[in-house]
């Protein structure tokens, strides 16, 4: 796509677009926009878009209000749903401070801190995404019910998948955008769905993740449906999963390449480690719901912190793969996160093994939904409810250091409140249904 203020404000005249959305998220990573006439997008580039902080949750309070909008112009992307006369243009935006400094809680820009860092050590991340979600019935005013599209199951085809046309126009959709998807398909979950993305640089895959989940949301409407990407929206069903594919690159060569053979370079067993080391205290921004921990432990949803080979059971696995698509695979977060912090912490985690030389533990060989006690007791286990997470994050020095004491400090105040909602309710399931399914 173009890269430049200048190709950008040419393609808009010369494509009949009238209107542009500029996208940001809050500090859990619900996405917000401000829309603007074509004919204002130079000055946007030029002195930003003003919004009130004070109205977006975890932003700013009501003295120190104004926070400013820049669109990065290698965001442009056209809105294809839209209508074709009168075109609609999304960009998403770096948010700044009224003298031009970075907003020290724009997230877009904590991970763009974490990528310089990653740079200034020799190396590029790549990643990919395999986000779950499922497709729900509406009602006759168009509200979501809890009966799914479907009863299909792993892999089915038409007529037990009804959602192969859907996902096919979401697709397409992102094929229009820019986006590559690599694959879809029905998850295991009675109407659960999943999309498989190309991957490609840390940035642009969150970018393309809040895209991703607006075109769903969006296709899902327009054929009457209702699409939640809640991580348990279905107690009894299988919980919906973001797993996350991550690989290093030096010098323009996949430093994994090798390491679904077998063939480990002490780099890479580093790496690897460097997260495993970190997972526990960093689930909070993983797994960010009360709902979240619902899924952990069953249904190809991990428990313990661990590592293999192939074995989808475990935390980390490195898939079986050739050349330059071998990665390794994180098995815990949900669709539920705010990507940029999600991958800026990961990343990092990473990074801070290479830097500390971490030995990687032995892989554990073994189905752990199954495993004897003896080697489950070995093991460490993510934590167990919001509230636990809260409180292995909370005065955090790894978590302080990548995405800042005041981010942190606000991250935990607002989540110790959902925490303490949560454990004054009698039904969970009405809880969830209240607080996160219409939302998430």
């Amino acid at each position: 796509m173009n890269t430049t203020q200048t190709e950008v404000l040419k393609f808009i005249e010369g494509n009949d677009v009238k209107f542009i959305r500029l996208n940001f998220c809050d500090i859990f990573g619900y996405q917000k926009n401000i829309s603007i006439m074509s004919g204002e997008l130079e000055g946007a580039f030029k002195e930003g878009v003003s919004f009130d902080a004070h109205a977006i949750k975890g932003f700013r309070d009501v003295t120190r209000s104004d926070l400013l909008l820049h669109p990065d112009p290698s965001t442009l992307s056209i809105l294809p749903w839209r209508p074709g006369s009168g075109r609609v243009a999304r960009f998403y935006c770096d948010i700044k401070n009224p003298d031009g400094t970075p907003f020290s809680r724009d997230s877009r820009y904590l991970l763009k801190q974490v990528l310089k860092r990653a740079e200034k050590m020799g190396y590029a991340c790549k990643v990919g995404a395999e986000c779950e979600f499922y497709l729900f019935k509406t009602d006759e005013d168009g509200n979501p019910t809890d009966i799914t599209l479907d009863n299909g199951g792993y892999l089915d085809i038409s007529p037990l998948d009804k959602g192969e046309d859907i996902r096919r126009e979401i697709c397409l959709t992102l094929e229009e955008m820019g986006i590559r998807p690599e694959s879809s398909h029905h998850e295991q979950g009675q109407g659960q769905n999943e999309v498989v993305f190309r991957f490609g640089g840390a940035l642009e895959c969150a970018d393309n993740l809040q895209s991703f989940k607006s075109v769903v949301k969006a296709i899902a409407a327009r054929n009457g449906l209702f699409a939640s990407f809640m991580p348990k929206p279905i107690l009894e069903a299988p919980g919906s999963g973001l797993h996350i594919n991550i690989s290093l690159t030096q010098n323009g060569r996949n430093i994994f390449k090798n390491t679904a053979d077998g063939e480990h370079s002490a780099t890479v067993d580093s790496f690897i480690a460097g997260i495993l080391s970190k997972i526990p205290e960093i689930t909070l921004f993983l797994n960010p719901l009360s709902n979240s921990y619902e899924r952990f432990g069953e249904f190809e949803a991990p428990k313990y912190v661990s590592w293999s080979h192939q074995n989808r059971s475990q935390l980390i696995r490195i898939p079986a793969a050739i050349g330059e698509k071998v990665r390794l695979e994180l098995r815990s977060p949900d669709p539920a996160v705010n990507p940029y912090l999600a991958f800026a912490l990961i990343i990092a985690a990473g990074l801070d093994g290479i830097e500390k030389n971490l030995p990687l533990s032995p892989a554990v060989n073994e189905d752990l939904y199954t495993a004897d006690e003896s080697i489950l007791k070995s093991l460490s286990k993510l934590p167990e409810s919001l509230r636990g997470a809260i409180a292995l994050a909370e005065n955090n020095n790894f978590i302080k250091s990548v995405i800042g004491e005041e981010m942190l400090m606000k991250h935990i105040n607002i989540k110790k409140e959902e925490s303490q909602d949560f454990e004054a309710i009698k039904n969970k399931s009405d809880f969830y249904k209240e607080r996160y399914f219409n939302l998430v």
